[in-house]
């Protein structure tokens, strides 16, 4: 016999709460919400929807709770999570797969369906006793619009469901106005911080379980507080995206979108995927231009055209270095007296907080991750403890913004995207920009090509490269070939498809320094802007298309003020042979780590590739300076 959940829901909701998830007619929530308040019994079960009213009542039981606490200006709040619950949970992050496809999700951090699930729910048994929770009602992306998806959170973590509604758009009325036949469609997330320390931070770490099940939609994370662990909406839900949009034929990246600005104000759309520590959010930020999103874009054919929207609705970012010198826009934002989230930085005797590099003096004492806290206090290891941890966080709405692109960042059918650009890290490979010749090259060479290479102590040493494909790898979740064949398939699906390039800011010259200042990507956007409209020749490369001189000289001077030299010019466009026919190397190799059944389709491009770029070597050269490359 079914169990009837509404009278389970009744239980443990006021009168007010049920009313308002009946008012939804939607079975799946009512057994999705039901069920788990059966399991994991928490004492009450509060029902959020769009109402102020109601989201004020989340951002006062954060505070009530004591899992945020206020700080000088009335709008910010600062939360910490447990010594050992600060970063992703890589190795418990894990698919649930169903046996029939364990082998082909082999390589990805995987657990059999049956006894995946069976763990979880263990773990989740009662996880919530004693306690109040919520159910909130999000979209990924803007709502009533080709692009959203709808979720479910049940939460009983009132940090993180304040966090989430600064995230992510709500969505109770589009719940309210869903179709029929979409009501069986959309993400859920099933959280709990479980028992709880004297600091209300989550104690059974030996339990955090972040279990995603890509089949039926559906997400568990169980004792576990940081936002990367326990914010279901963020980088779980775009791993259920991403496998959704395999099957339905569009994209799901994790791309910031921006608009370059030419000297009417006239806007070229740009999507951008960088590894981490490779420029993605400096790019998102150059200043002069505009931004959509700085995180994770859902793109689709509308029309025949490439276009994309920003999922989220604010920024969960890295503070440590946020200062008034390299983050203006951000750093201005984060001292006015809005709703901000500081997650594991210092609360100093003056109620104010601080971080590592924010570019002021600092405290000596107050409270941080670690407690109660003074300079030099040391760890359990003997290690100083710094003001604040190092992924130590911010959460702000994006469109507090003054650069913010507000017709893009709400427009429901998205922005039309022109140019994707690839940005990877090395010292002596990849020129600063070059363009694609067609939309597969760009993939395959540009972005399946993707590495970021480690810093090293001694300047100009090569580095380990990781391989990071599409700057996706952490998230990508069905097989690497298949996803980067849906990626070839959907752009050249489009009518008007946009133009691939790849970036490095990283070159550096033969003293060992970066040839080029941290605003040089402004040069490099606008040259690609040109390109998308036709306004610059170029020289052709064994693997696309690079600068001519000129065009630079003119764009330092324009942008920057600042003179480039065509020493400088020749040294960073230099096409390096034997480095890119390693670079290829490593791509194969890693592809068939990761993917024993990619297509053959792959490796005979890449070959046929090294074999260009083996005959452009022969016929000029190892190294192959600017214009003298002849197809």
């Amino acid at each position: 016999m079914a169990t009837d959940y509404r009278e389970v829901l009744k239980s443990k909701m006021s009168e007010e709460s049920f009313n308002k998830i009946d008012a939804l007619k939607n079975q799946k929530v009512i057994e999705f919400v039901g069920s788990f308040a059966e399991h994991c019994n928490p004492k009450s079960i509060f029902v959020c929807t769009d109402s102020e009213e109601d989201i004020q009542y989340v951002r006062e039981q954060a505070l009530a709770k004591g899992e945020e606490l206020p700080l000088a200006n009335s709008k910010q709040t600062i939360h910490w999570d447990g010594y050992g619950d600060q970063a992703r949970d890589k190795k418990n992050t894990r698919y649930l797969v169903y046996k029939e496809n364990l082998e082909e999700m082999s390589s990805l951090n995987s657990v059999e369906y049956e006894e995946g699930h069976a763990e979880i729910m263990d773990i989740a048994k009662n996880n919530m006793e004693g306690k109040d929770a919520v159910v909130l009602f999000f979209s990924e992306g803007p709502t009533q619009s080709p692009f959203t998806i709808p979720c479910v959170q049940f939460t009983d973590s009132w940090y993180v469901a304040h966090s989430e509604q600064i995230l992510y758009r709500s969505a109770y009325s589009h719940f309210l106005n869903m179709k029929e036949e979409e009501k069986n469609d959309f993400f859920r997330f099933i959280h709990s911080a479980g028992q709880l320390d004297e600091n209300g931070c989550s104690v059974n770490l030996e339990k955090r379980r972040i279990y995603m099940d890509t089949q039926n939609n559906i997400v568990y994370s169980m004792n576990a507080q940081y936002a990367g662990n326990s914010v279901g909406l963020k980088k779980h839900s775009m791993r259920l995206a991403i496998s959704k949009s395999g099957k339905e034929g569009w994209l799901c990246e994790h791309m910031f979108i921006m608009a370059s600005l030419d000297d009417d104000k006239n806007k070229t759309y740009f999507a951008g995927a960088y590894p981490s520590a490779c420029g993605k959010t400096s790019t998102a930020m150059i200043p002069g231009e505009q931004i959509v999103g700085d995180d994770i874009a859902y793109f689709r054919n509308i029309d025949g055209e490439f276009r994309a929207v920003n999922v989220e609705f604010g920024m969960f970012g890295i503070i440590k270095d946020v200062n008034a010198k390299d983050d203006p826009v951000i750093y201005e934002n984060l001292l006015k007296n809005q709703e901000v989230i500081f997650s594991n930085v210092l609360k100093g005797n003056d109620d104010k907080p601080y971080w590592v590099g924010m570019g002021v003096d600092t405290p000596d004492e107050g409270r941080n991750h670690a407690g109660e806290w003074k300079k030099g206090d040391k760890d359990a290891a003997g290690n100083v403890i710094p003001i604040a941890h190092g992924n130590s966080r911010y959460t702000m709405r994006l469109d507090y913004l003054d650069n913010i692109d507000k017709e893009g960042f709400e427009a429901k059918e998205g922005v039309k995207i022109e140019g994707v650009l690839y940005g990877g890290r090395d010292s002596d490979t990849t020129v600063p920009v070059e363009e694609s010749p067609n939309w597969k090259d760009g993939i395959l060479l540009k972005a399946a090509t993707l590495e970021s290479e480690t810093t090293s102590a001694t300047l100009g040493a090569e580095g380990v490269r990781t391989p990071s494909p599409m700057a996706n790898m952490d998230f990508v979740s069905y097989p690497l070939g298949k996803y980067t064949m849906n990626n070839i398939a959907f752009g050249e699906g489009v009518t008007d498809t946009p133009k691939i390039f790849s970036n490095n800011y990283f070159m550096r010259g033969k003293d060992g320094n970066f040839m080029t200042s941290k605003l040089a990507k402004k040069v490099w956007l606008h040259w690609a802007e040109g390109r998308v409209h036709g306004t610059y020749d170029a020289y052709d490369t064994p693997t696309g298309k690079i600068p001519l001189y000129a065009d630079l000289k003119a764009l330092f001077k324009k942008h920057l003020d600042e003179d480039f030299s065509e020493e400088d010019y020749s040294f960073l466009f230099t096409f390096r042979c034997t480095k890119w026919i390693e670079k290829l190397e490593r791509a194969k190799a890693f592809y068939a780590k990761m993917d024993k059944n990619t297509p053959q389709e792959i490796y005979d491009y890449w070959d046929a590739a090294i074999a260009k770029i083996a005959k452009a070597r022969d016929e000029f050269g190892d190294e192959i300076l600017p214009g003298a490359f002849k197809a």
